[in-house]
């Protein structure tokens, strides 16, 4: 689980009993992790691209908020690729409905953020496609759990954008492994694989700067003060 939930249950409870399958960072040998670095404004293109890949089976894409599941969901279908997004702001049918149609075949693709994709257990997924790398690390290795399952291999592929490559550096620490790169191909960006970009802000961006506030000094009047301004406006009066 992610480090901050498991904090969180650190300071509830009273010496629970911690059971693991596999360590936090592990990941399924029989998966081969890959990355492919390019602008964002590529990403829908060349996620198209690779979903039309010869022998491609079901695959799992997953998309960094919910706008994004949709807007990816929407693109691949209209190219003629069926497709279900699944996120949060699908009702409870919405998702069952999509969830069926993938499990029975009907829908090649599954576009979803990391929290409507848990509990995904659908054996014939051979792809993962990260569009968006996830901004906390553990979620890598929970996604690409979604293949390679049953004894099967599978390929999890990740597009990184420059923005995001901080979250790339983050993930390879977590796994204590590098991604295998993969250039040959018309996207390929450098400024993507050298960036040093400080990760995203989420929600909104960066965080905005307050200006203090000025603090007006009030002038203190002199009584020789007072009475030339008495005489200077006594003064305009009688002129006008």
């Amino acid at each position: 689980m992610p480090k901050s939930i498991a904090a969180l249950a650190e300071s509830l409870l009273n010496n629970p009993a911690n059971v693991e399958i596999a360590p936090p960072s592990t990941t399924v040998d029989r998966i081969e992790q890959s990355v492919m670095f390019m602008d964002a404004a590529h990403k829908k293109e060349a996620l198209l691209d690779l979903l039309r890949t010869p022998g491609m089976g079901q695959a799992v894409v997953f998309t960094l908020q919910k706008n994004i599941a949709n807007e990816v969901c929407a693109f691949i279908t209209e190219a003629g690729i069926t497709a279900e997004a699944l996120h949060g702001n699908k009702s409870q049918g919405q998702r069952e409905r999509a969830l069926d149609a993938f499990r029975a075949g009907t829908a090649q693709v599954l576009v979803a953020t990391d929290i409507a994709a848990r509990g995904i257990d659908v054996d014939t997924v051979t792809h993962v496609f990260n569009h968006d790398l996830p901004s906390l690390p553990e979620s890598y290795v929970h996604r690409i759990g979604r293949t390679g399952r049953a004894g099967r291999s599978g390929y999890a592929i990740t597009l990184c954008d420059a923005e995001q490559r901080a979250w790339l550096h983050d993930v390879e620490r977590e796994i204590g492994r590098t991604l295998t790169i993969h250039t040959d191909h018309p996207w390929h960006s450098e400024e993507a694989r050298t960036s040093t970009k400080r990760a995203p802000v989420l929600g909104g961006g960066p965080v905005k700067q307050i200006k203090p506030q000025k603090v007006r000094e009030r002038k203190i009047w002199t009584e020789e003060e007072k009475a030339a301004a008495r005489a200077a406006a006594q003064a305009a009066r009688t002129g006008a």
